[in-house]
């Protein structure tokens, strides 16, 4: 018996299925083991088919496991919406199996009524809104501290009522256990954790109980949850669904959020986005289609409380005479933090020690060897590395231009800060959370202590801005509010907006009175001003005026197409066929560059741009359709550096 095979392999880049034989009868979706390029790879079976004129290789292994139907389905939609080689396709819904399964625990069932505080009236008029648009999408555009985890909570156990499964998205690895913690308070073993942190047992694990398990599950986990083979889900929920970390960086370069809406179309399910900031393209379809966006204001616990908002002017270095990158307010606010037993938080969204390490003799510049970027110094390591390929260097101790002692350290990060803060107050329980943390003393391994108030002093980059509920913070800094608007991107006023506004979150939540600290070198900004009076909307009315004017996204869709090759020569040639090629279909759209990408240069090749732009997202696929394959693209893709 013939079947044609969807195989799960990176080194697969063809379009359609392969042919394999089979001495027993497989089923549609059924997980085989099947030899490629002298390998033995997994793969889903596709279809049963008839004979080729050409010799097959045999299925050499299979298992009683399958993709459901509407997995099949999601996938097929997918090489379709977002072209990409199969085999990558097909990789994002299959386990790594071994040849002996272990047994799959029965999971049990929870009867248990939620044991949570009362739904608020704001709360409960959400969800009755959610309730009553039946498997239209929803928006929660509930302002940091609204509890929308509660509402959360509620609709799931709603939907697992109905015998029916839940996925509840995180944008990124340090979120998703303290979540899962919760949910699990609530609905014991029917929770499932899925991630790149956990080990190979524990993902093949999930994905089996998942596979079988015929009652409702609750799933939890960053984007890959969508490819989870849950056959009956009534729900998907996307947390902090503004979040960047929810567009895939890698082929198949897909949105979370598109995905999601056709994963919940497929099971007649219902998708929830939930955001103290929207994103902008977002709030624009559930506004044009004038689907439901539900405003939830107040806070959970019911108490009102404003923060008390300090602008400090960073040109005005008499307000820094006790450390050169802490005003004084702010260090004598987390000096009565600790006096008090609370906790203080601050963000700045930038690693390592400092940013830039130059002669001030000759002005030469710590650069990568490989890279067209500055090496960030790590002072900790007393070493210099590349944030782009990794490459590491020494610290040279005069000037390797001119040989004359007196190299700068510029542009402070977060090791250097949190150096700072241990000069300050040597006493205090401070940590540092930022991509160079180990994930042993990461944020997911450290909530409890920083519920219990174990950490005074918070330090970190955007990971310590979102989802965590500190009771005992009563401080936060935000140490250089306006670095991001400094980035050449269309999308740099919307991040950083999200980012103000996420920081500023992380107090007056209904526990303690909290004094926020915004460091800017641009005081009179308008946008900083509308992220700390939580003006959502004056920001979107701006925002979605820029787009529309200079055609970005949701005003036009975009594809990014990427030239990457030995020399600048080269890329750019490669990026000016390309741009013939597209003008030669004669489609009507707009095609910019070719341009160099914000980092040319990377581990020693030079990459160039082209962005096409067009009103008709299929004139995009069409584009994809007649590239070669030695060129990168990205279609919706998250910014243009």
């Amino acid at each position: 018996m013939f079947y044609s095979v969807l195989v799960a392999s990176q080194r697969y880049h063809g379009k359609e299925s392969l042919t394999y034989i089979s001495d027993k009868p497989l089923s549609i979706g059924q997980l085989v083991a099947v030899p490629m390029q002298r390998r033995t790879i997994m793969g889903i079976v596709e279809a049963k088919t008839s004979k080729p004129a050409f010799a097959t290789k045999n299925v050499e292994m299979s298992w009683d496991f399958f993709v459901p139907p509407k997995s099949l389905e999601l996938l097929k939609w997918l090489t379709i919406y977002y072209p990409s080689p199969l085999g990558l396709i097909t990789d994002l819904f299959t386990p790594h199996l071994p040849k002996k399964v272990p047994e799959i625990p029965q999971i049990p069932i929870s009867k248990a009524a939620l044991n949570v505080p009362p739904l608020s009236p704001e709360q409960r008029a959400a969800i009755k809104i959610i309730e009553s648009c039946g498997q239209k999408s929803a928006l929660l555009h509930g302002d940091t501290g609204t509890g929308k985890t509660r509402v959360y909570l509620e609709l799931t156990q709603k939907t697992l009522a109905l015998g029916k499964s839940v996925i509840v998205l995180t944008p990124e690895i340090g979120l998703t256990e303290p979540l899962v913690q919760i949910f699990q308070q609530q609905f014991g073993a029917q929770v499932i954790a899925t991630h790149s942190g956990m080990t190979p047992a524990q993902r093949r694990k999930a994905w089996l109980t998942c596979s079988t398990d015929e009652r409702g599950l609750v799933v939890i986990g960053p984007r890959s949850a969508l490819f989870s083979p849950l056959k009956q889900i009534g729900l998907i929920i996307m947390d902090e669904a503004h979040d960047a970390a929810y567009k895939q960086e890698q082929a198949p370069y897909y949105q979370s959020s598109r995905v999601a809406a056709q994963l919940a179309h497929l099971h007649g399910a219902q998708l929830v986005l939930g955001s103290a900031t929207p994103s902008i393209a977002d709030y624009f379809i559930f506004t044009q289609k004038k689907l439901p966006i539900i405003r939830m204001v107040e806070p959970a616990t019911g108490l009102k409380q404003r923060s008390d908002i300090k602008i400090v002017d960073q040109r005005g270095r008499d307000q820094f005479v006790r450390s050169p990158w802490l005003a004084n307010t702010l260090i004598d606010a987390i000096d009565g933090a600790l006096k008090k037993g609370e906790q203080s938080l601050l963000f700045l969204n930038r690693r390592g020690s400092a940013r830039l390490v130059h002669c001030e003799q000759c002005g030469w510049q710590a650069l990568c060897l490989h890279c067209d970027v500055a090496l960030t110094y790590h002072a900790d390591q007393h070493a210099m590395r590349c944030h782009s390929c990794d490459y590491s260097g020494h610290v040279p101790t005069s000037c390797p231009d001119c040989g004359k002692n007196g190299l700068i350290f510029k542009s402070i990060g977060t090791k250097a800060l949190e150096v700072e803060i241990n000069r300050l107050f040597p006493a205090a329980r401070a940590s540092r959370f930022d991509g160079d943390t180990h994930k042993s003393v990461g944020l997911s391994s450290q909530h409890a202590a920083l519920q219990s108030g174990e950490i005074d002093i918070l330090i970190g980059t955007q990971s310590i801005a979102k989802g965590f509920d500190l009771p005992l913070l009563s401080v936060v800094g935000i140490v250089q509010a306006d670095s991001g608007l400094q980035m050449p991107d269309y999308t740099a006023s919307e991040r950083t907006f999200q980012l103000i506004s996420q920081v500023s979150g992380r107090i007056s939540r209904g526990h303690l009175q909290g004094k926020l600290f915004v460091q800017t070198y641009e005081p009179e900004s308008q946008l900083i001003k509308l992220a700390l009076q939580k003006n959502y909307s004056g920001f979107y009315e701006h925002e979605i005026k820029q787009r529309q004017l200079y055609d970005f996204p949701p005003a036009v869709y975009l594809l990014k197409i990427t030239c990457t090759r030995s020399s600048r020569k080269s890329a750019l040639h490669a990026c000016n066929k390309f741009t013939d090629t597209i003008n030669g279909l004669g489609l009507p759209v707009r095609v910019e560059g070719p341009s160099p990408r914000f980092i040319e240069k990377i581990a020693g090749k030079y990459a160039w741009h082209i962005v096409v732009k067009s009103k008709d997202r299929s004139h995009l696929l069409q584009i994809i359709g007649n590239l070669p394959g030695n060129c990168i693209y990205d279609l919706d893709p998250s910014d243009l550096l």
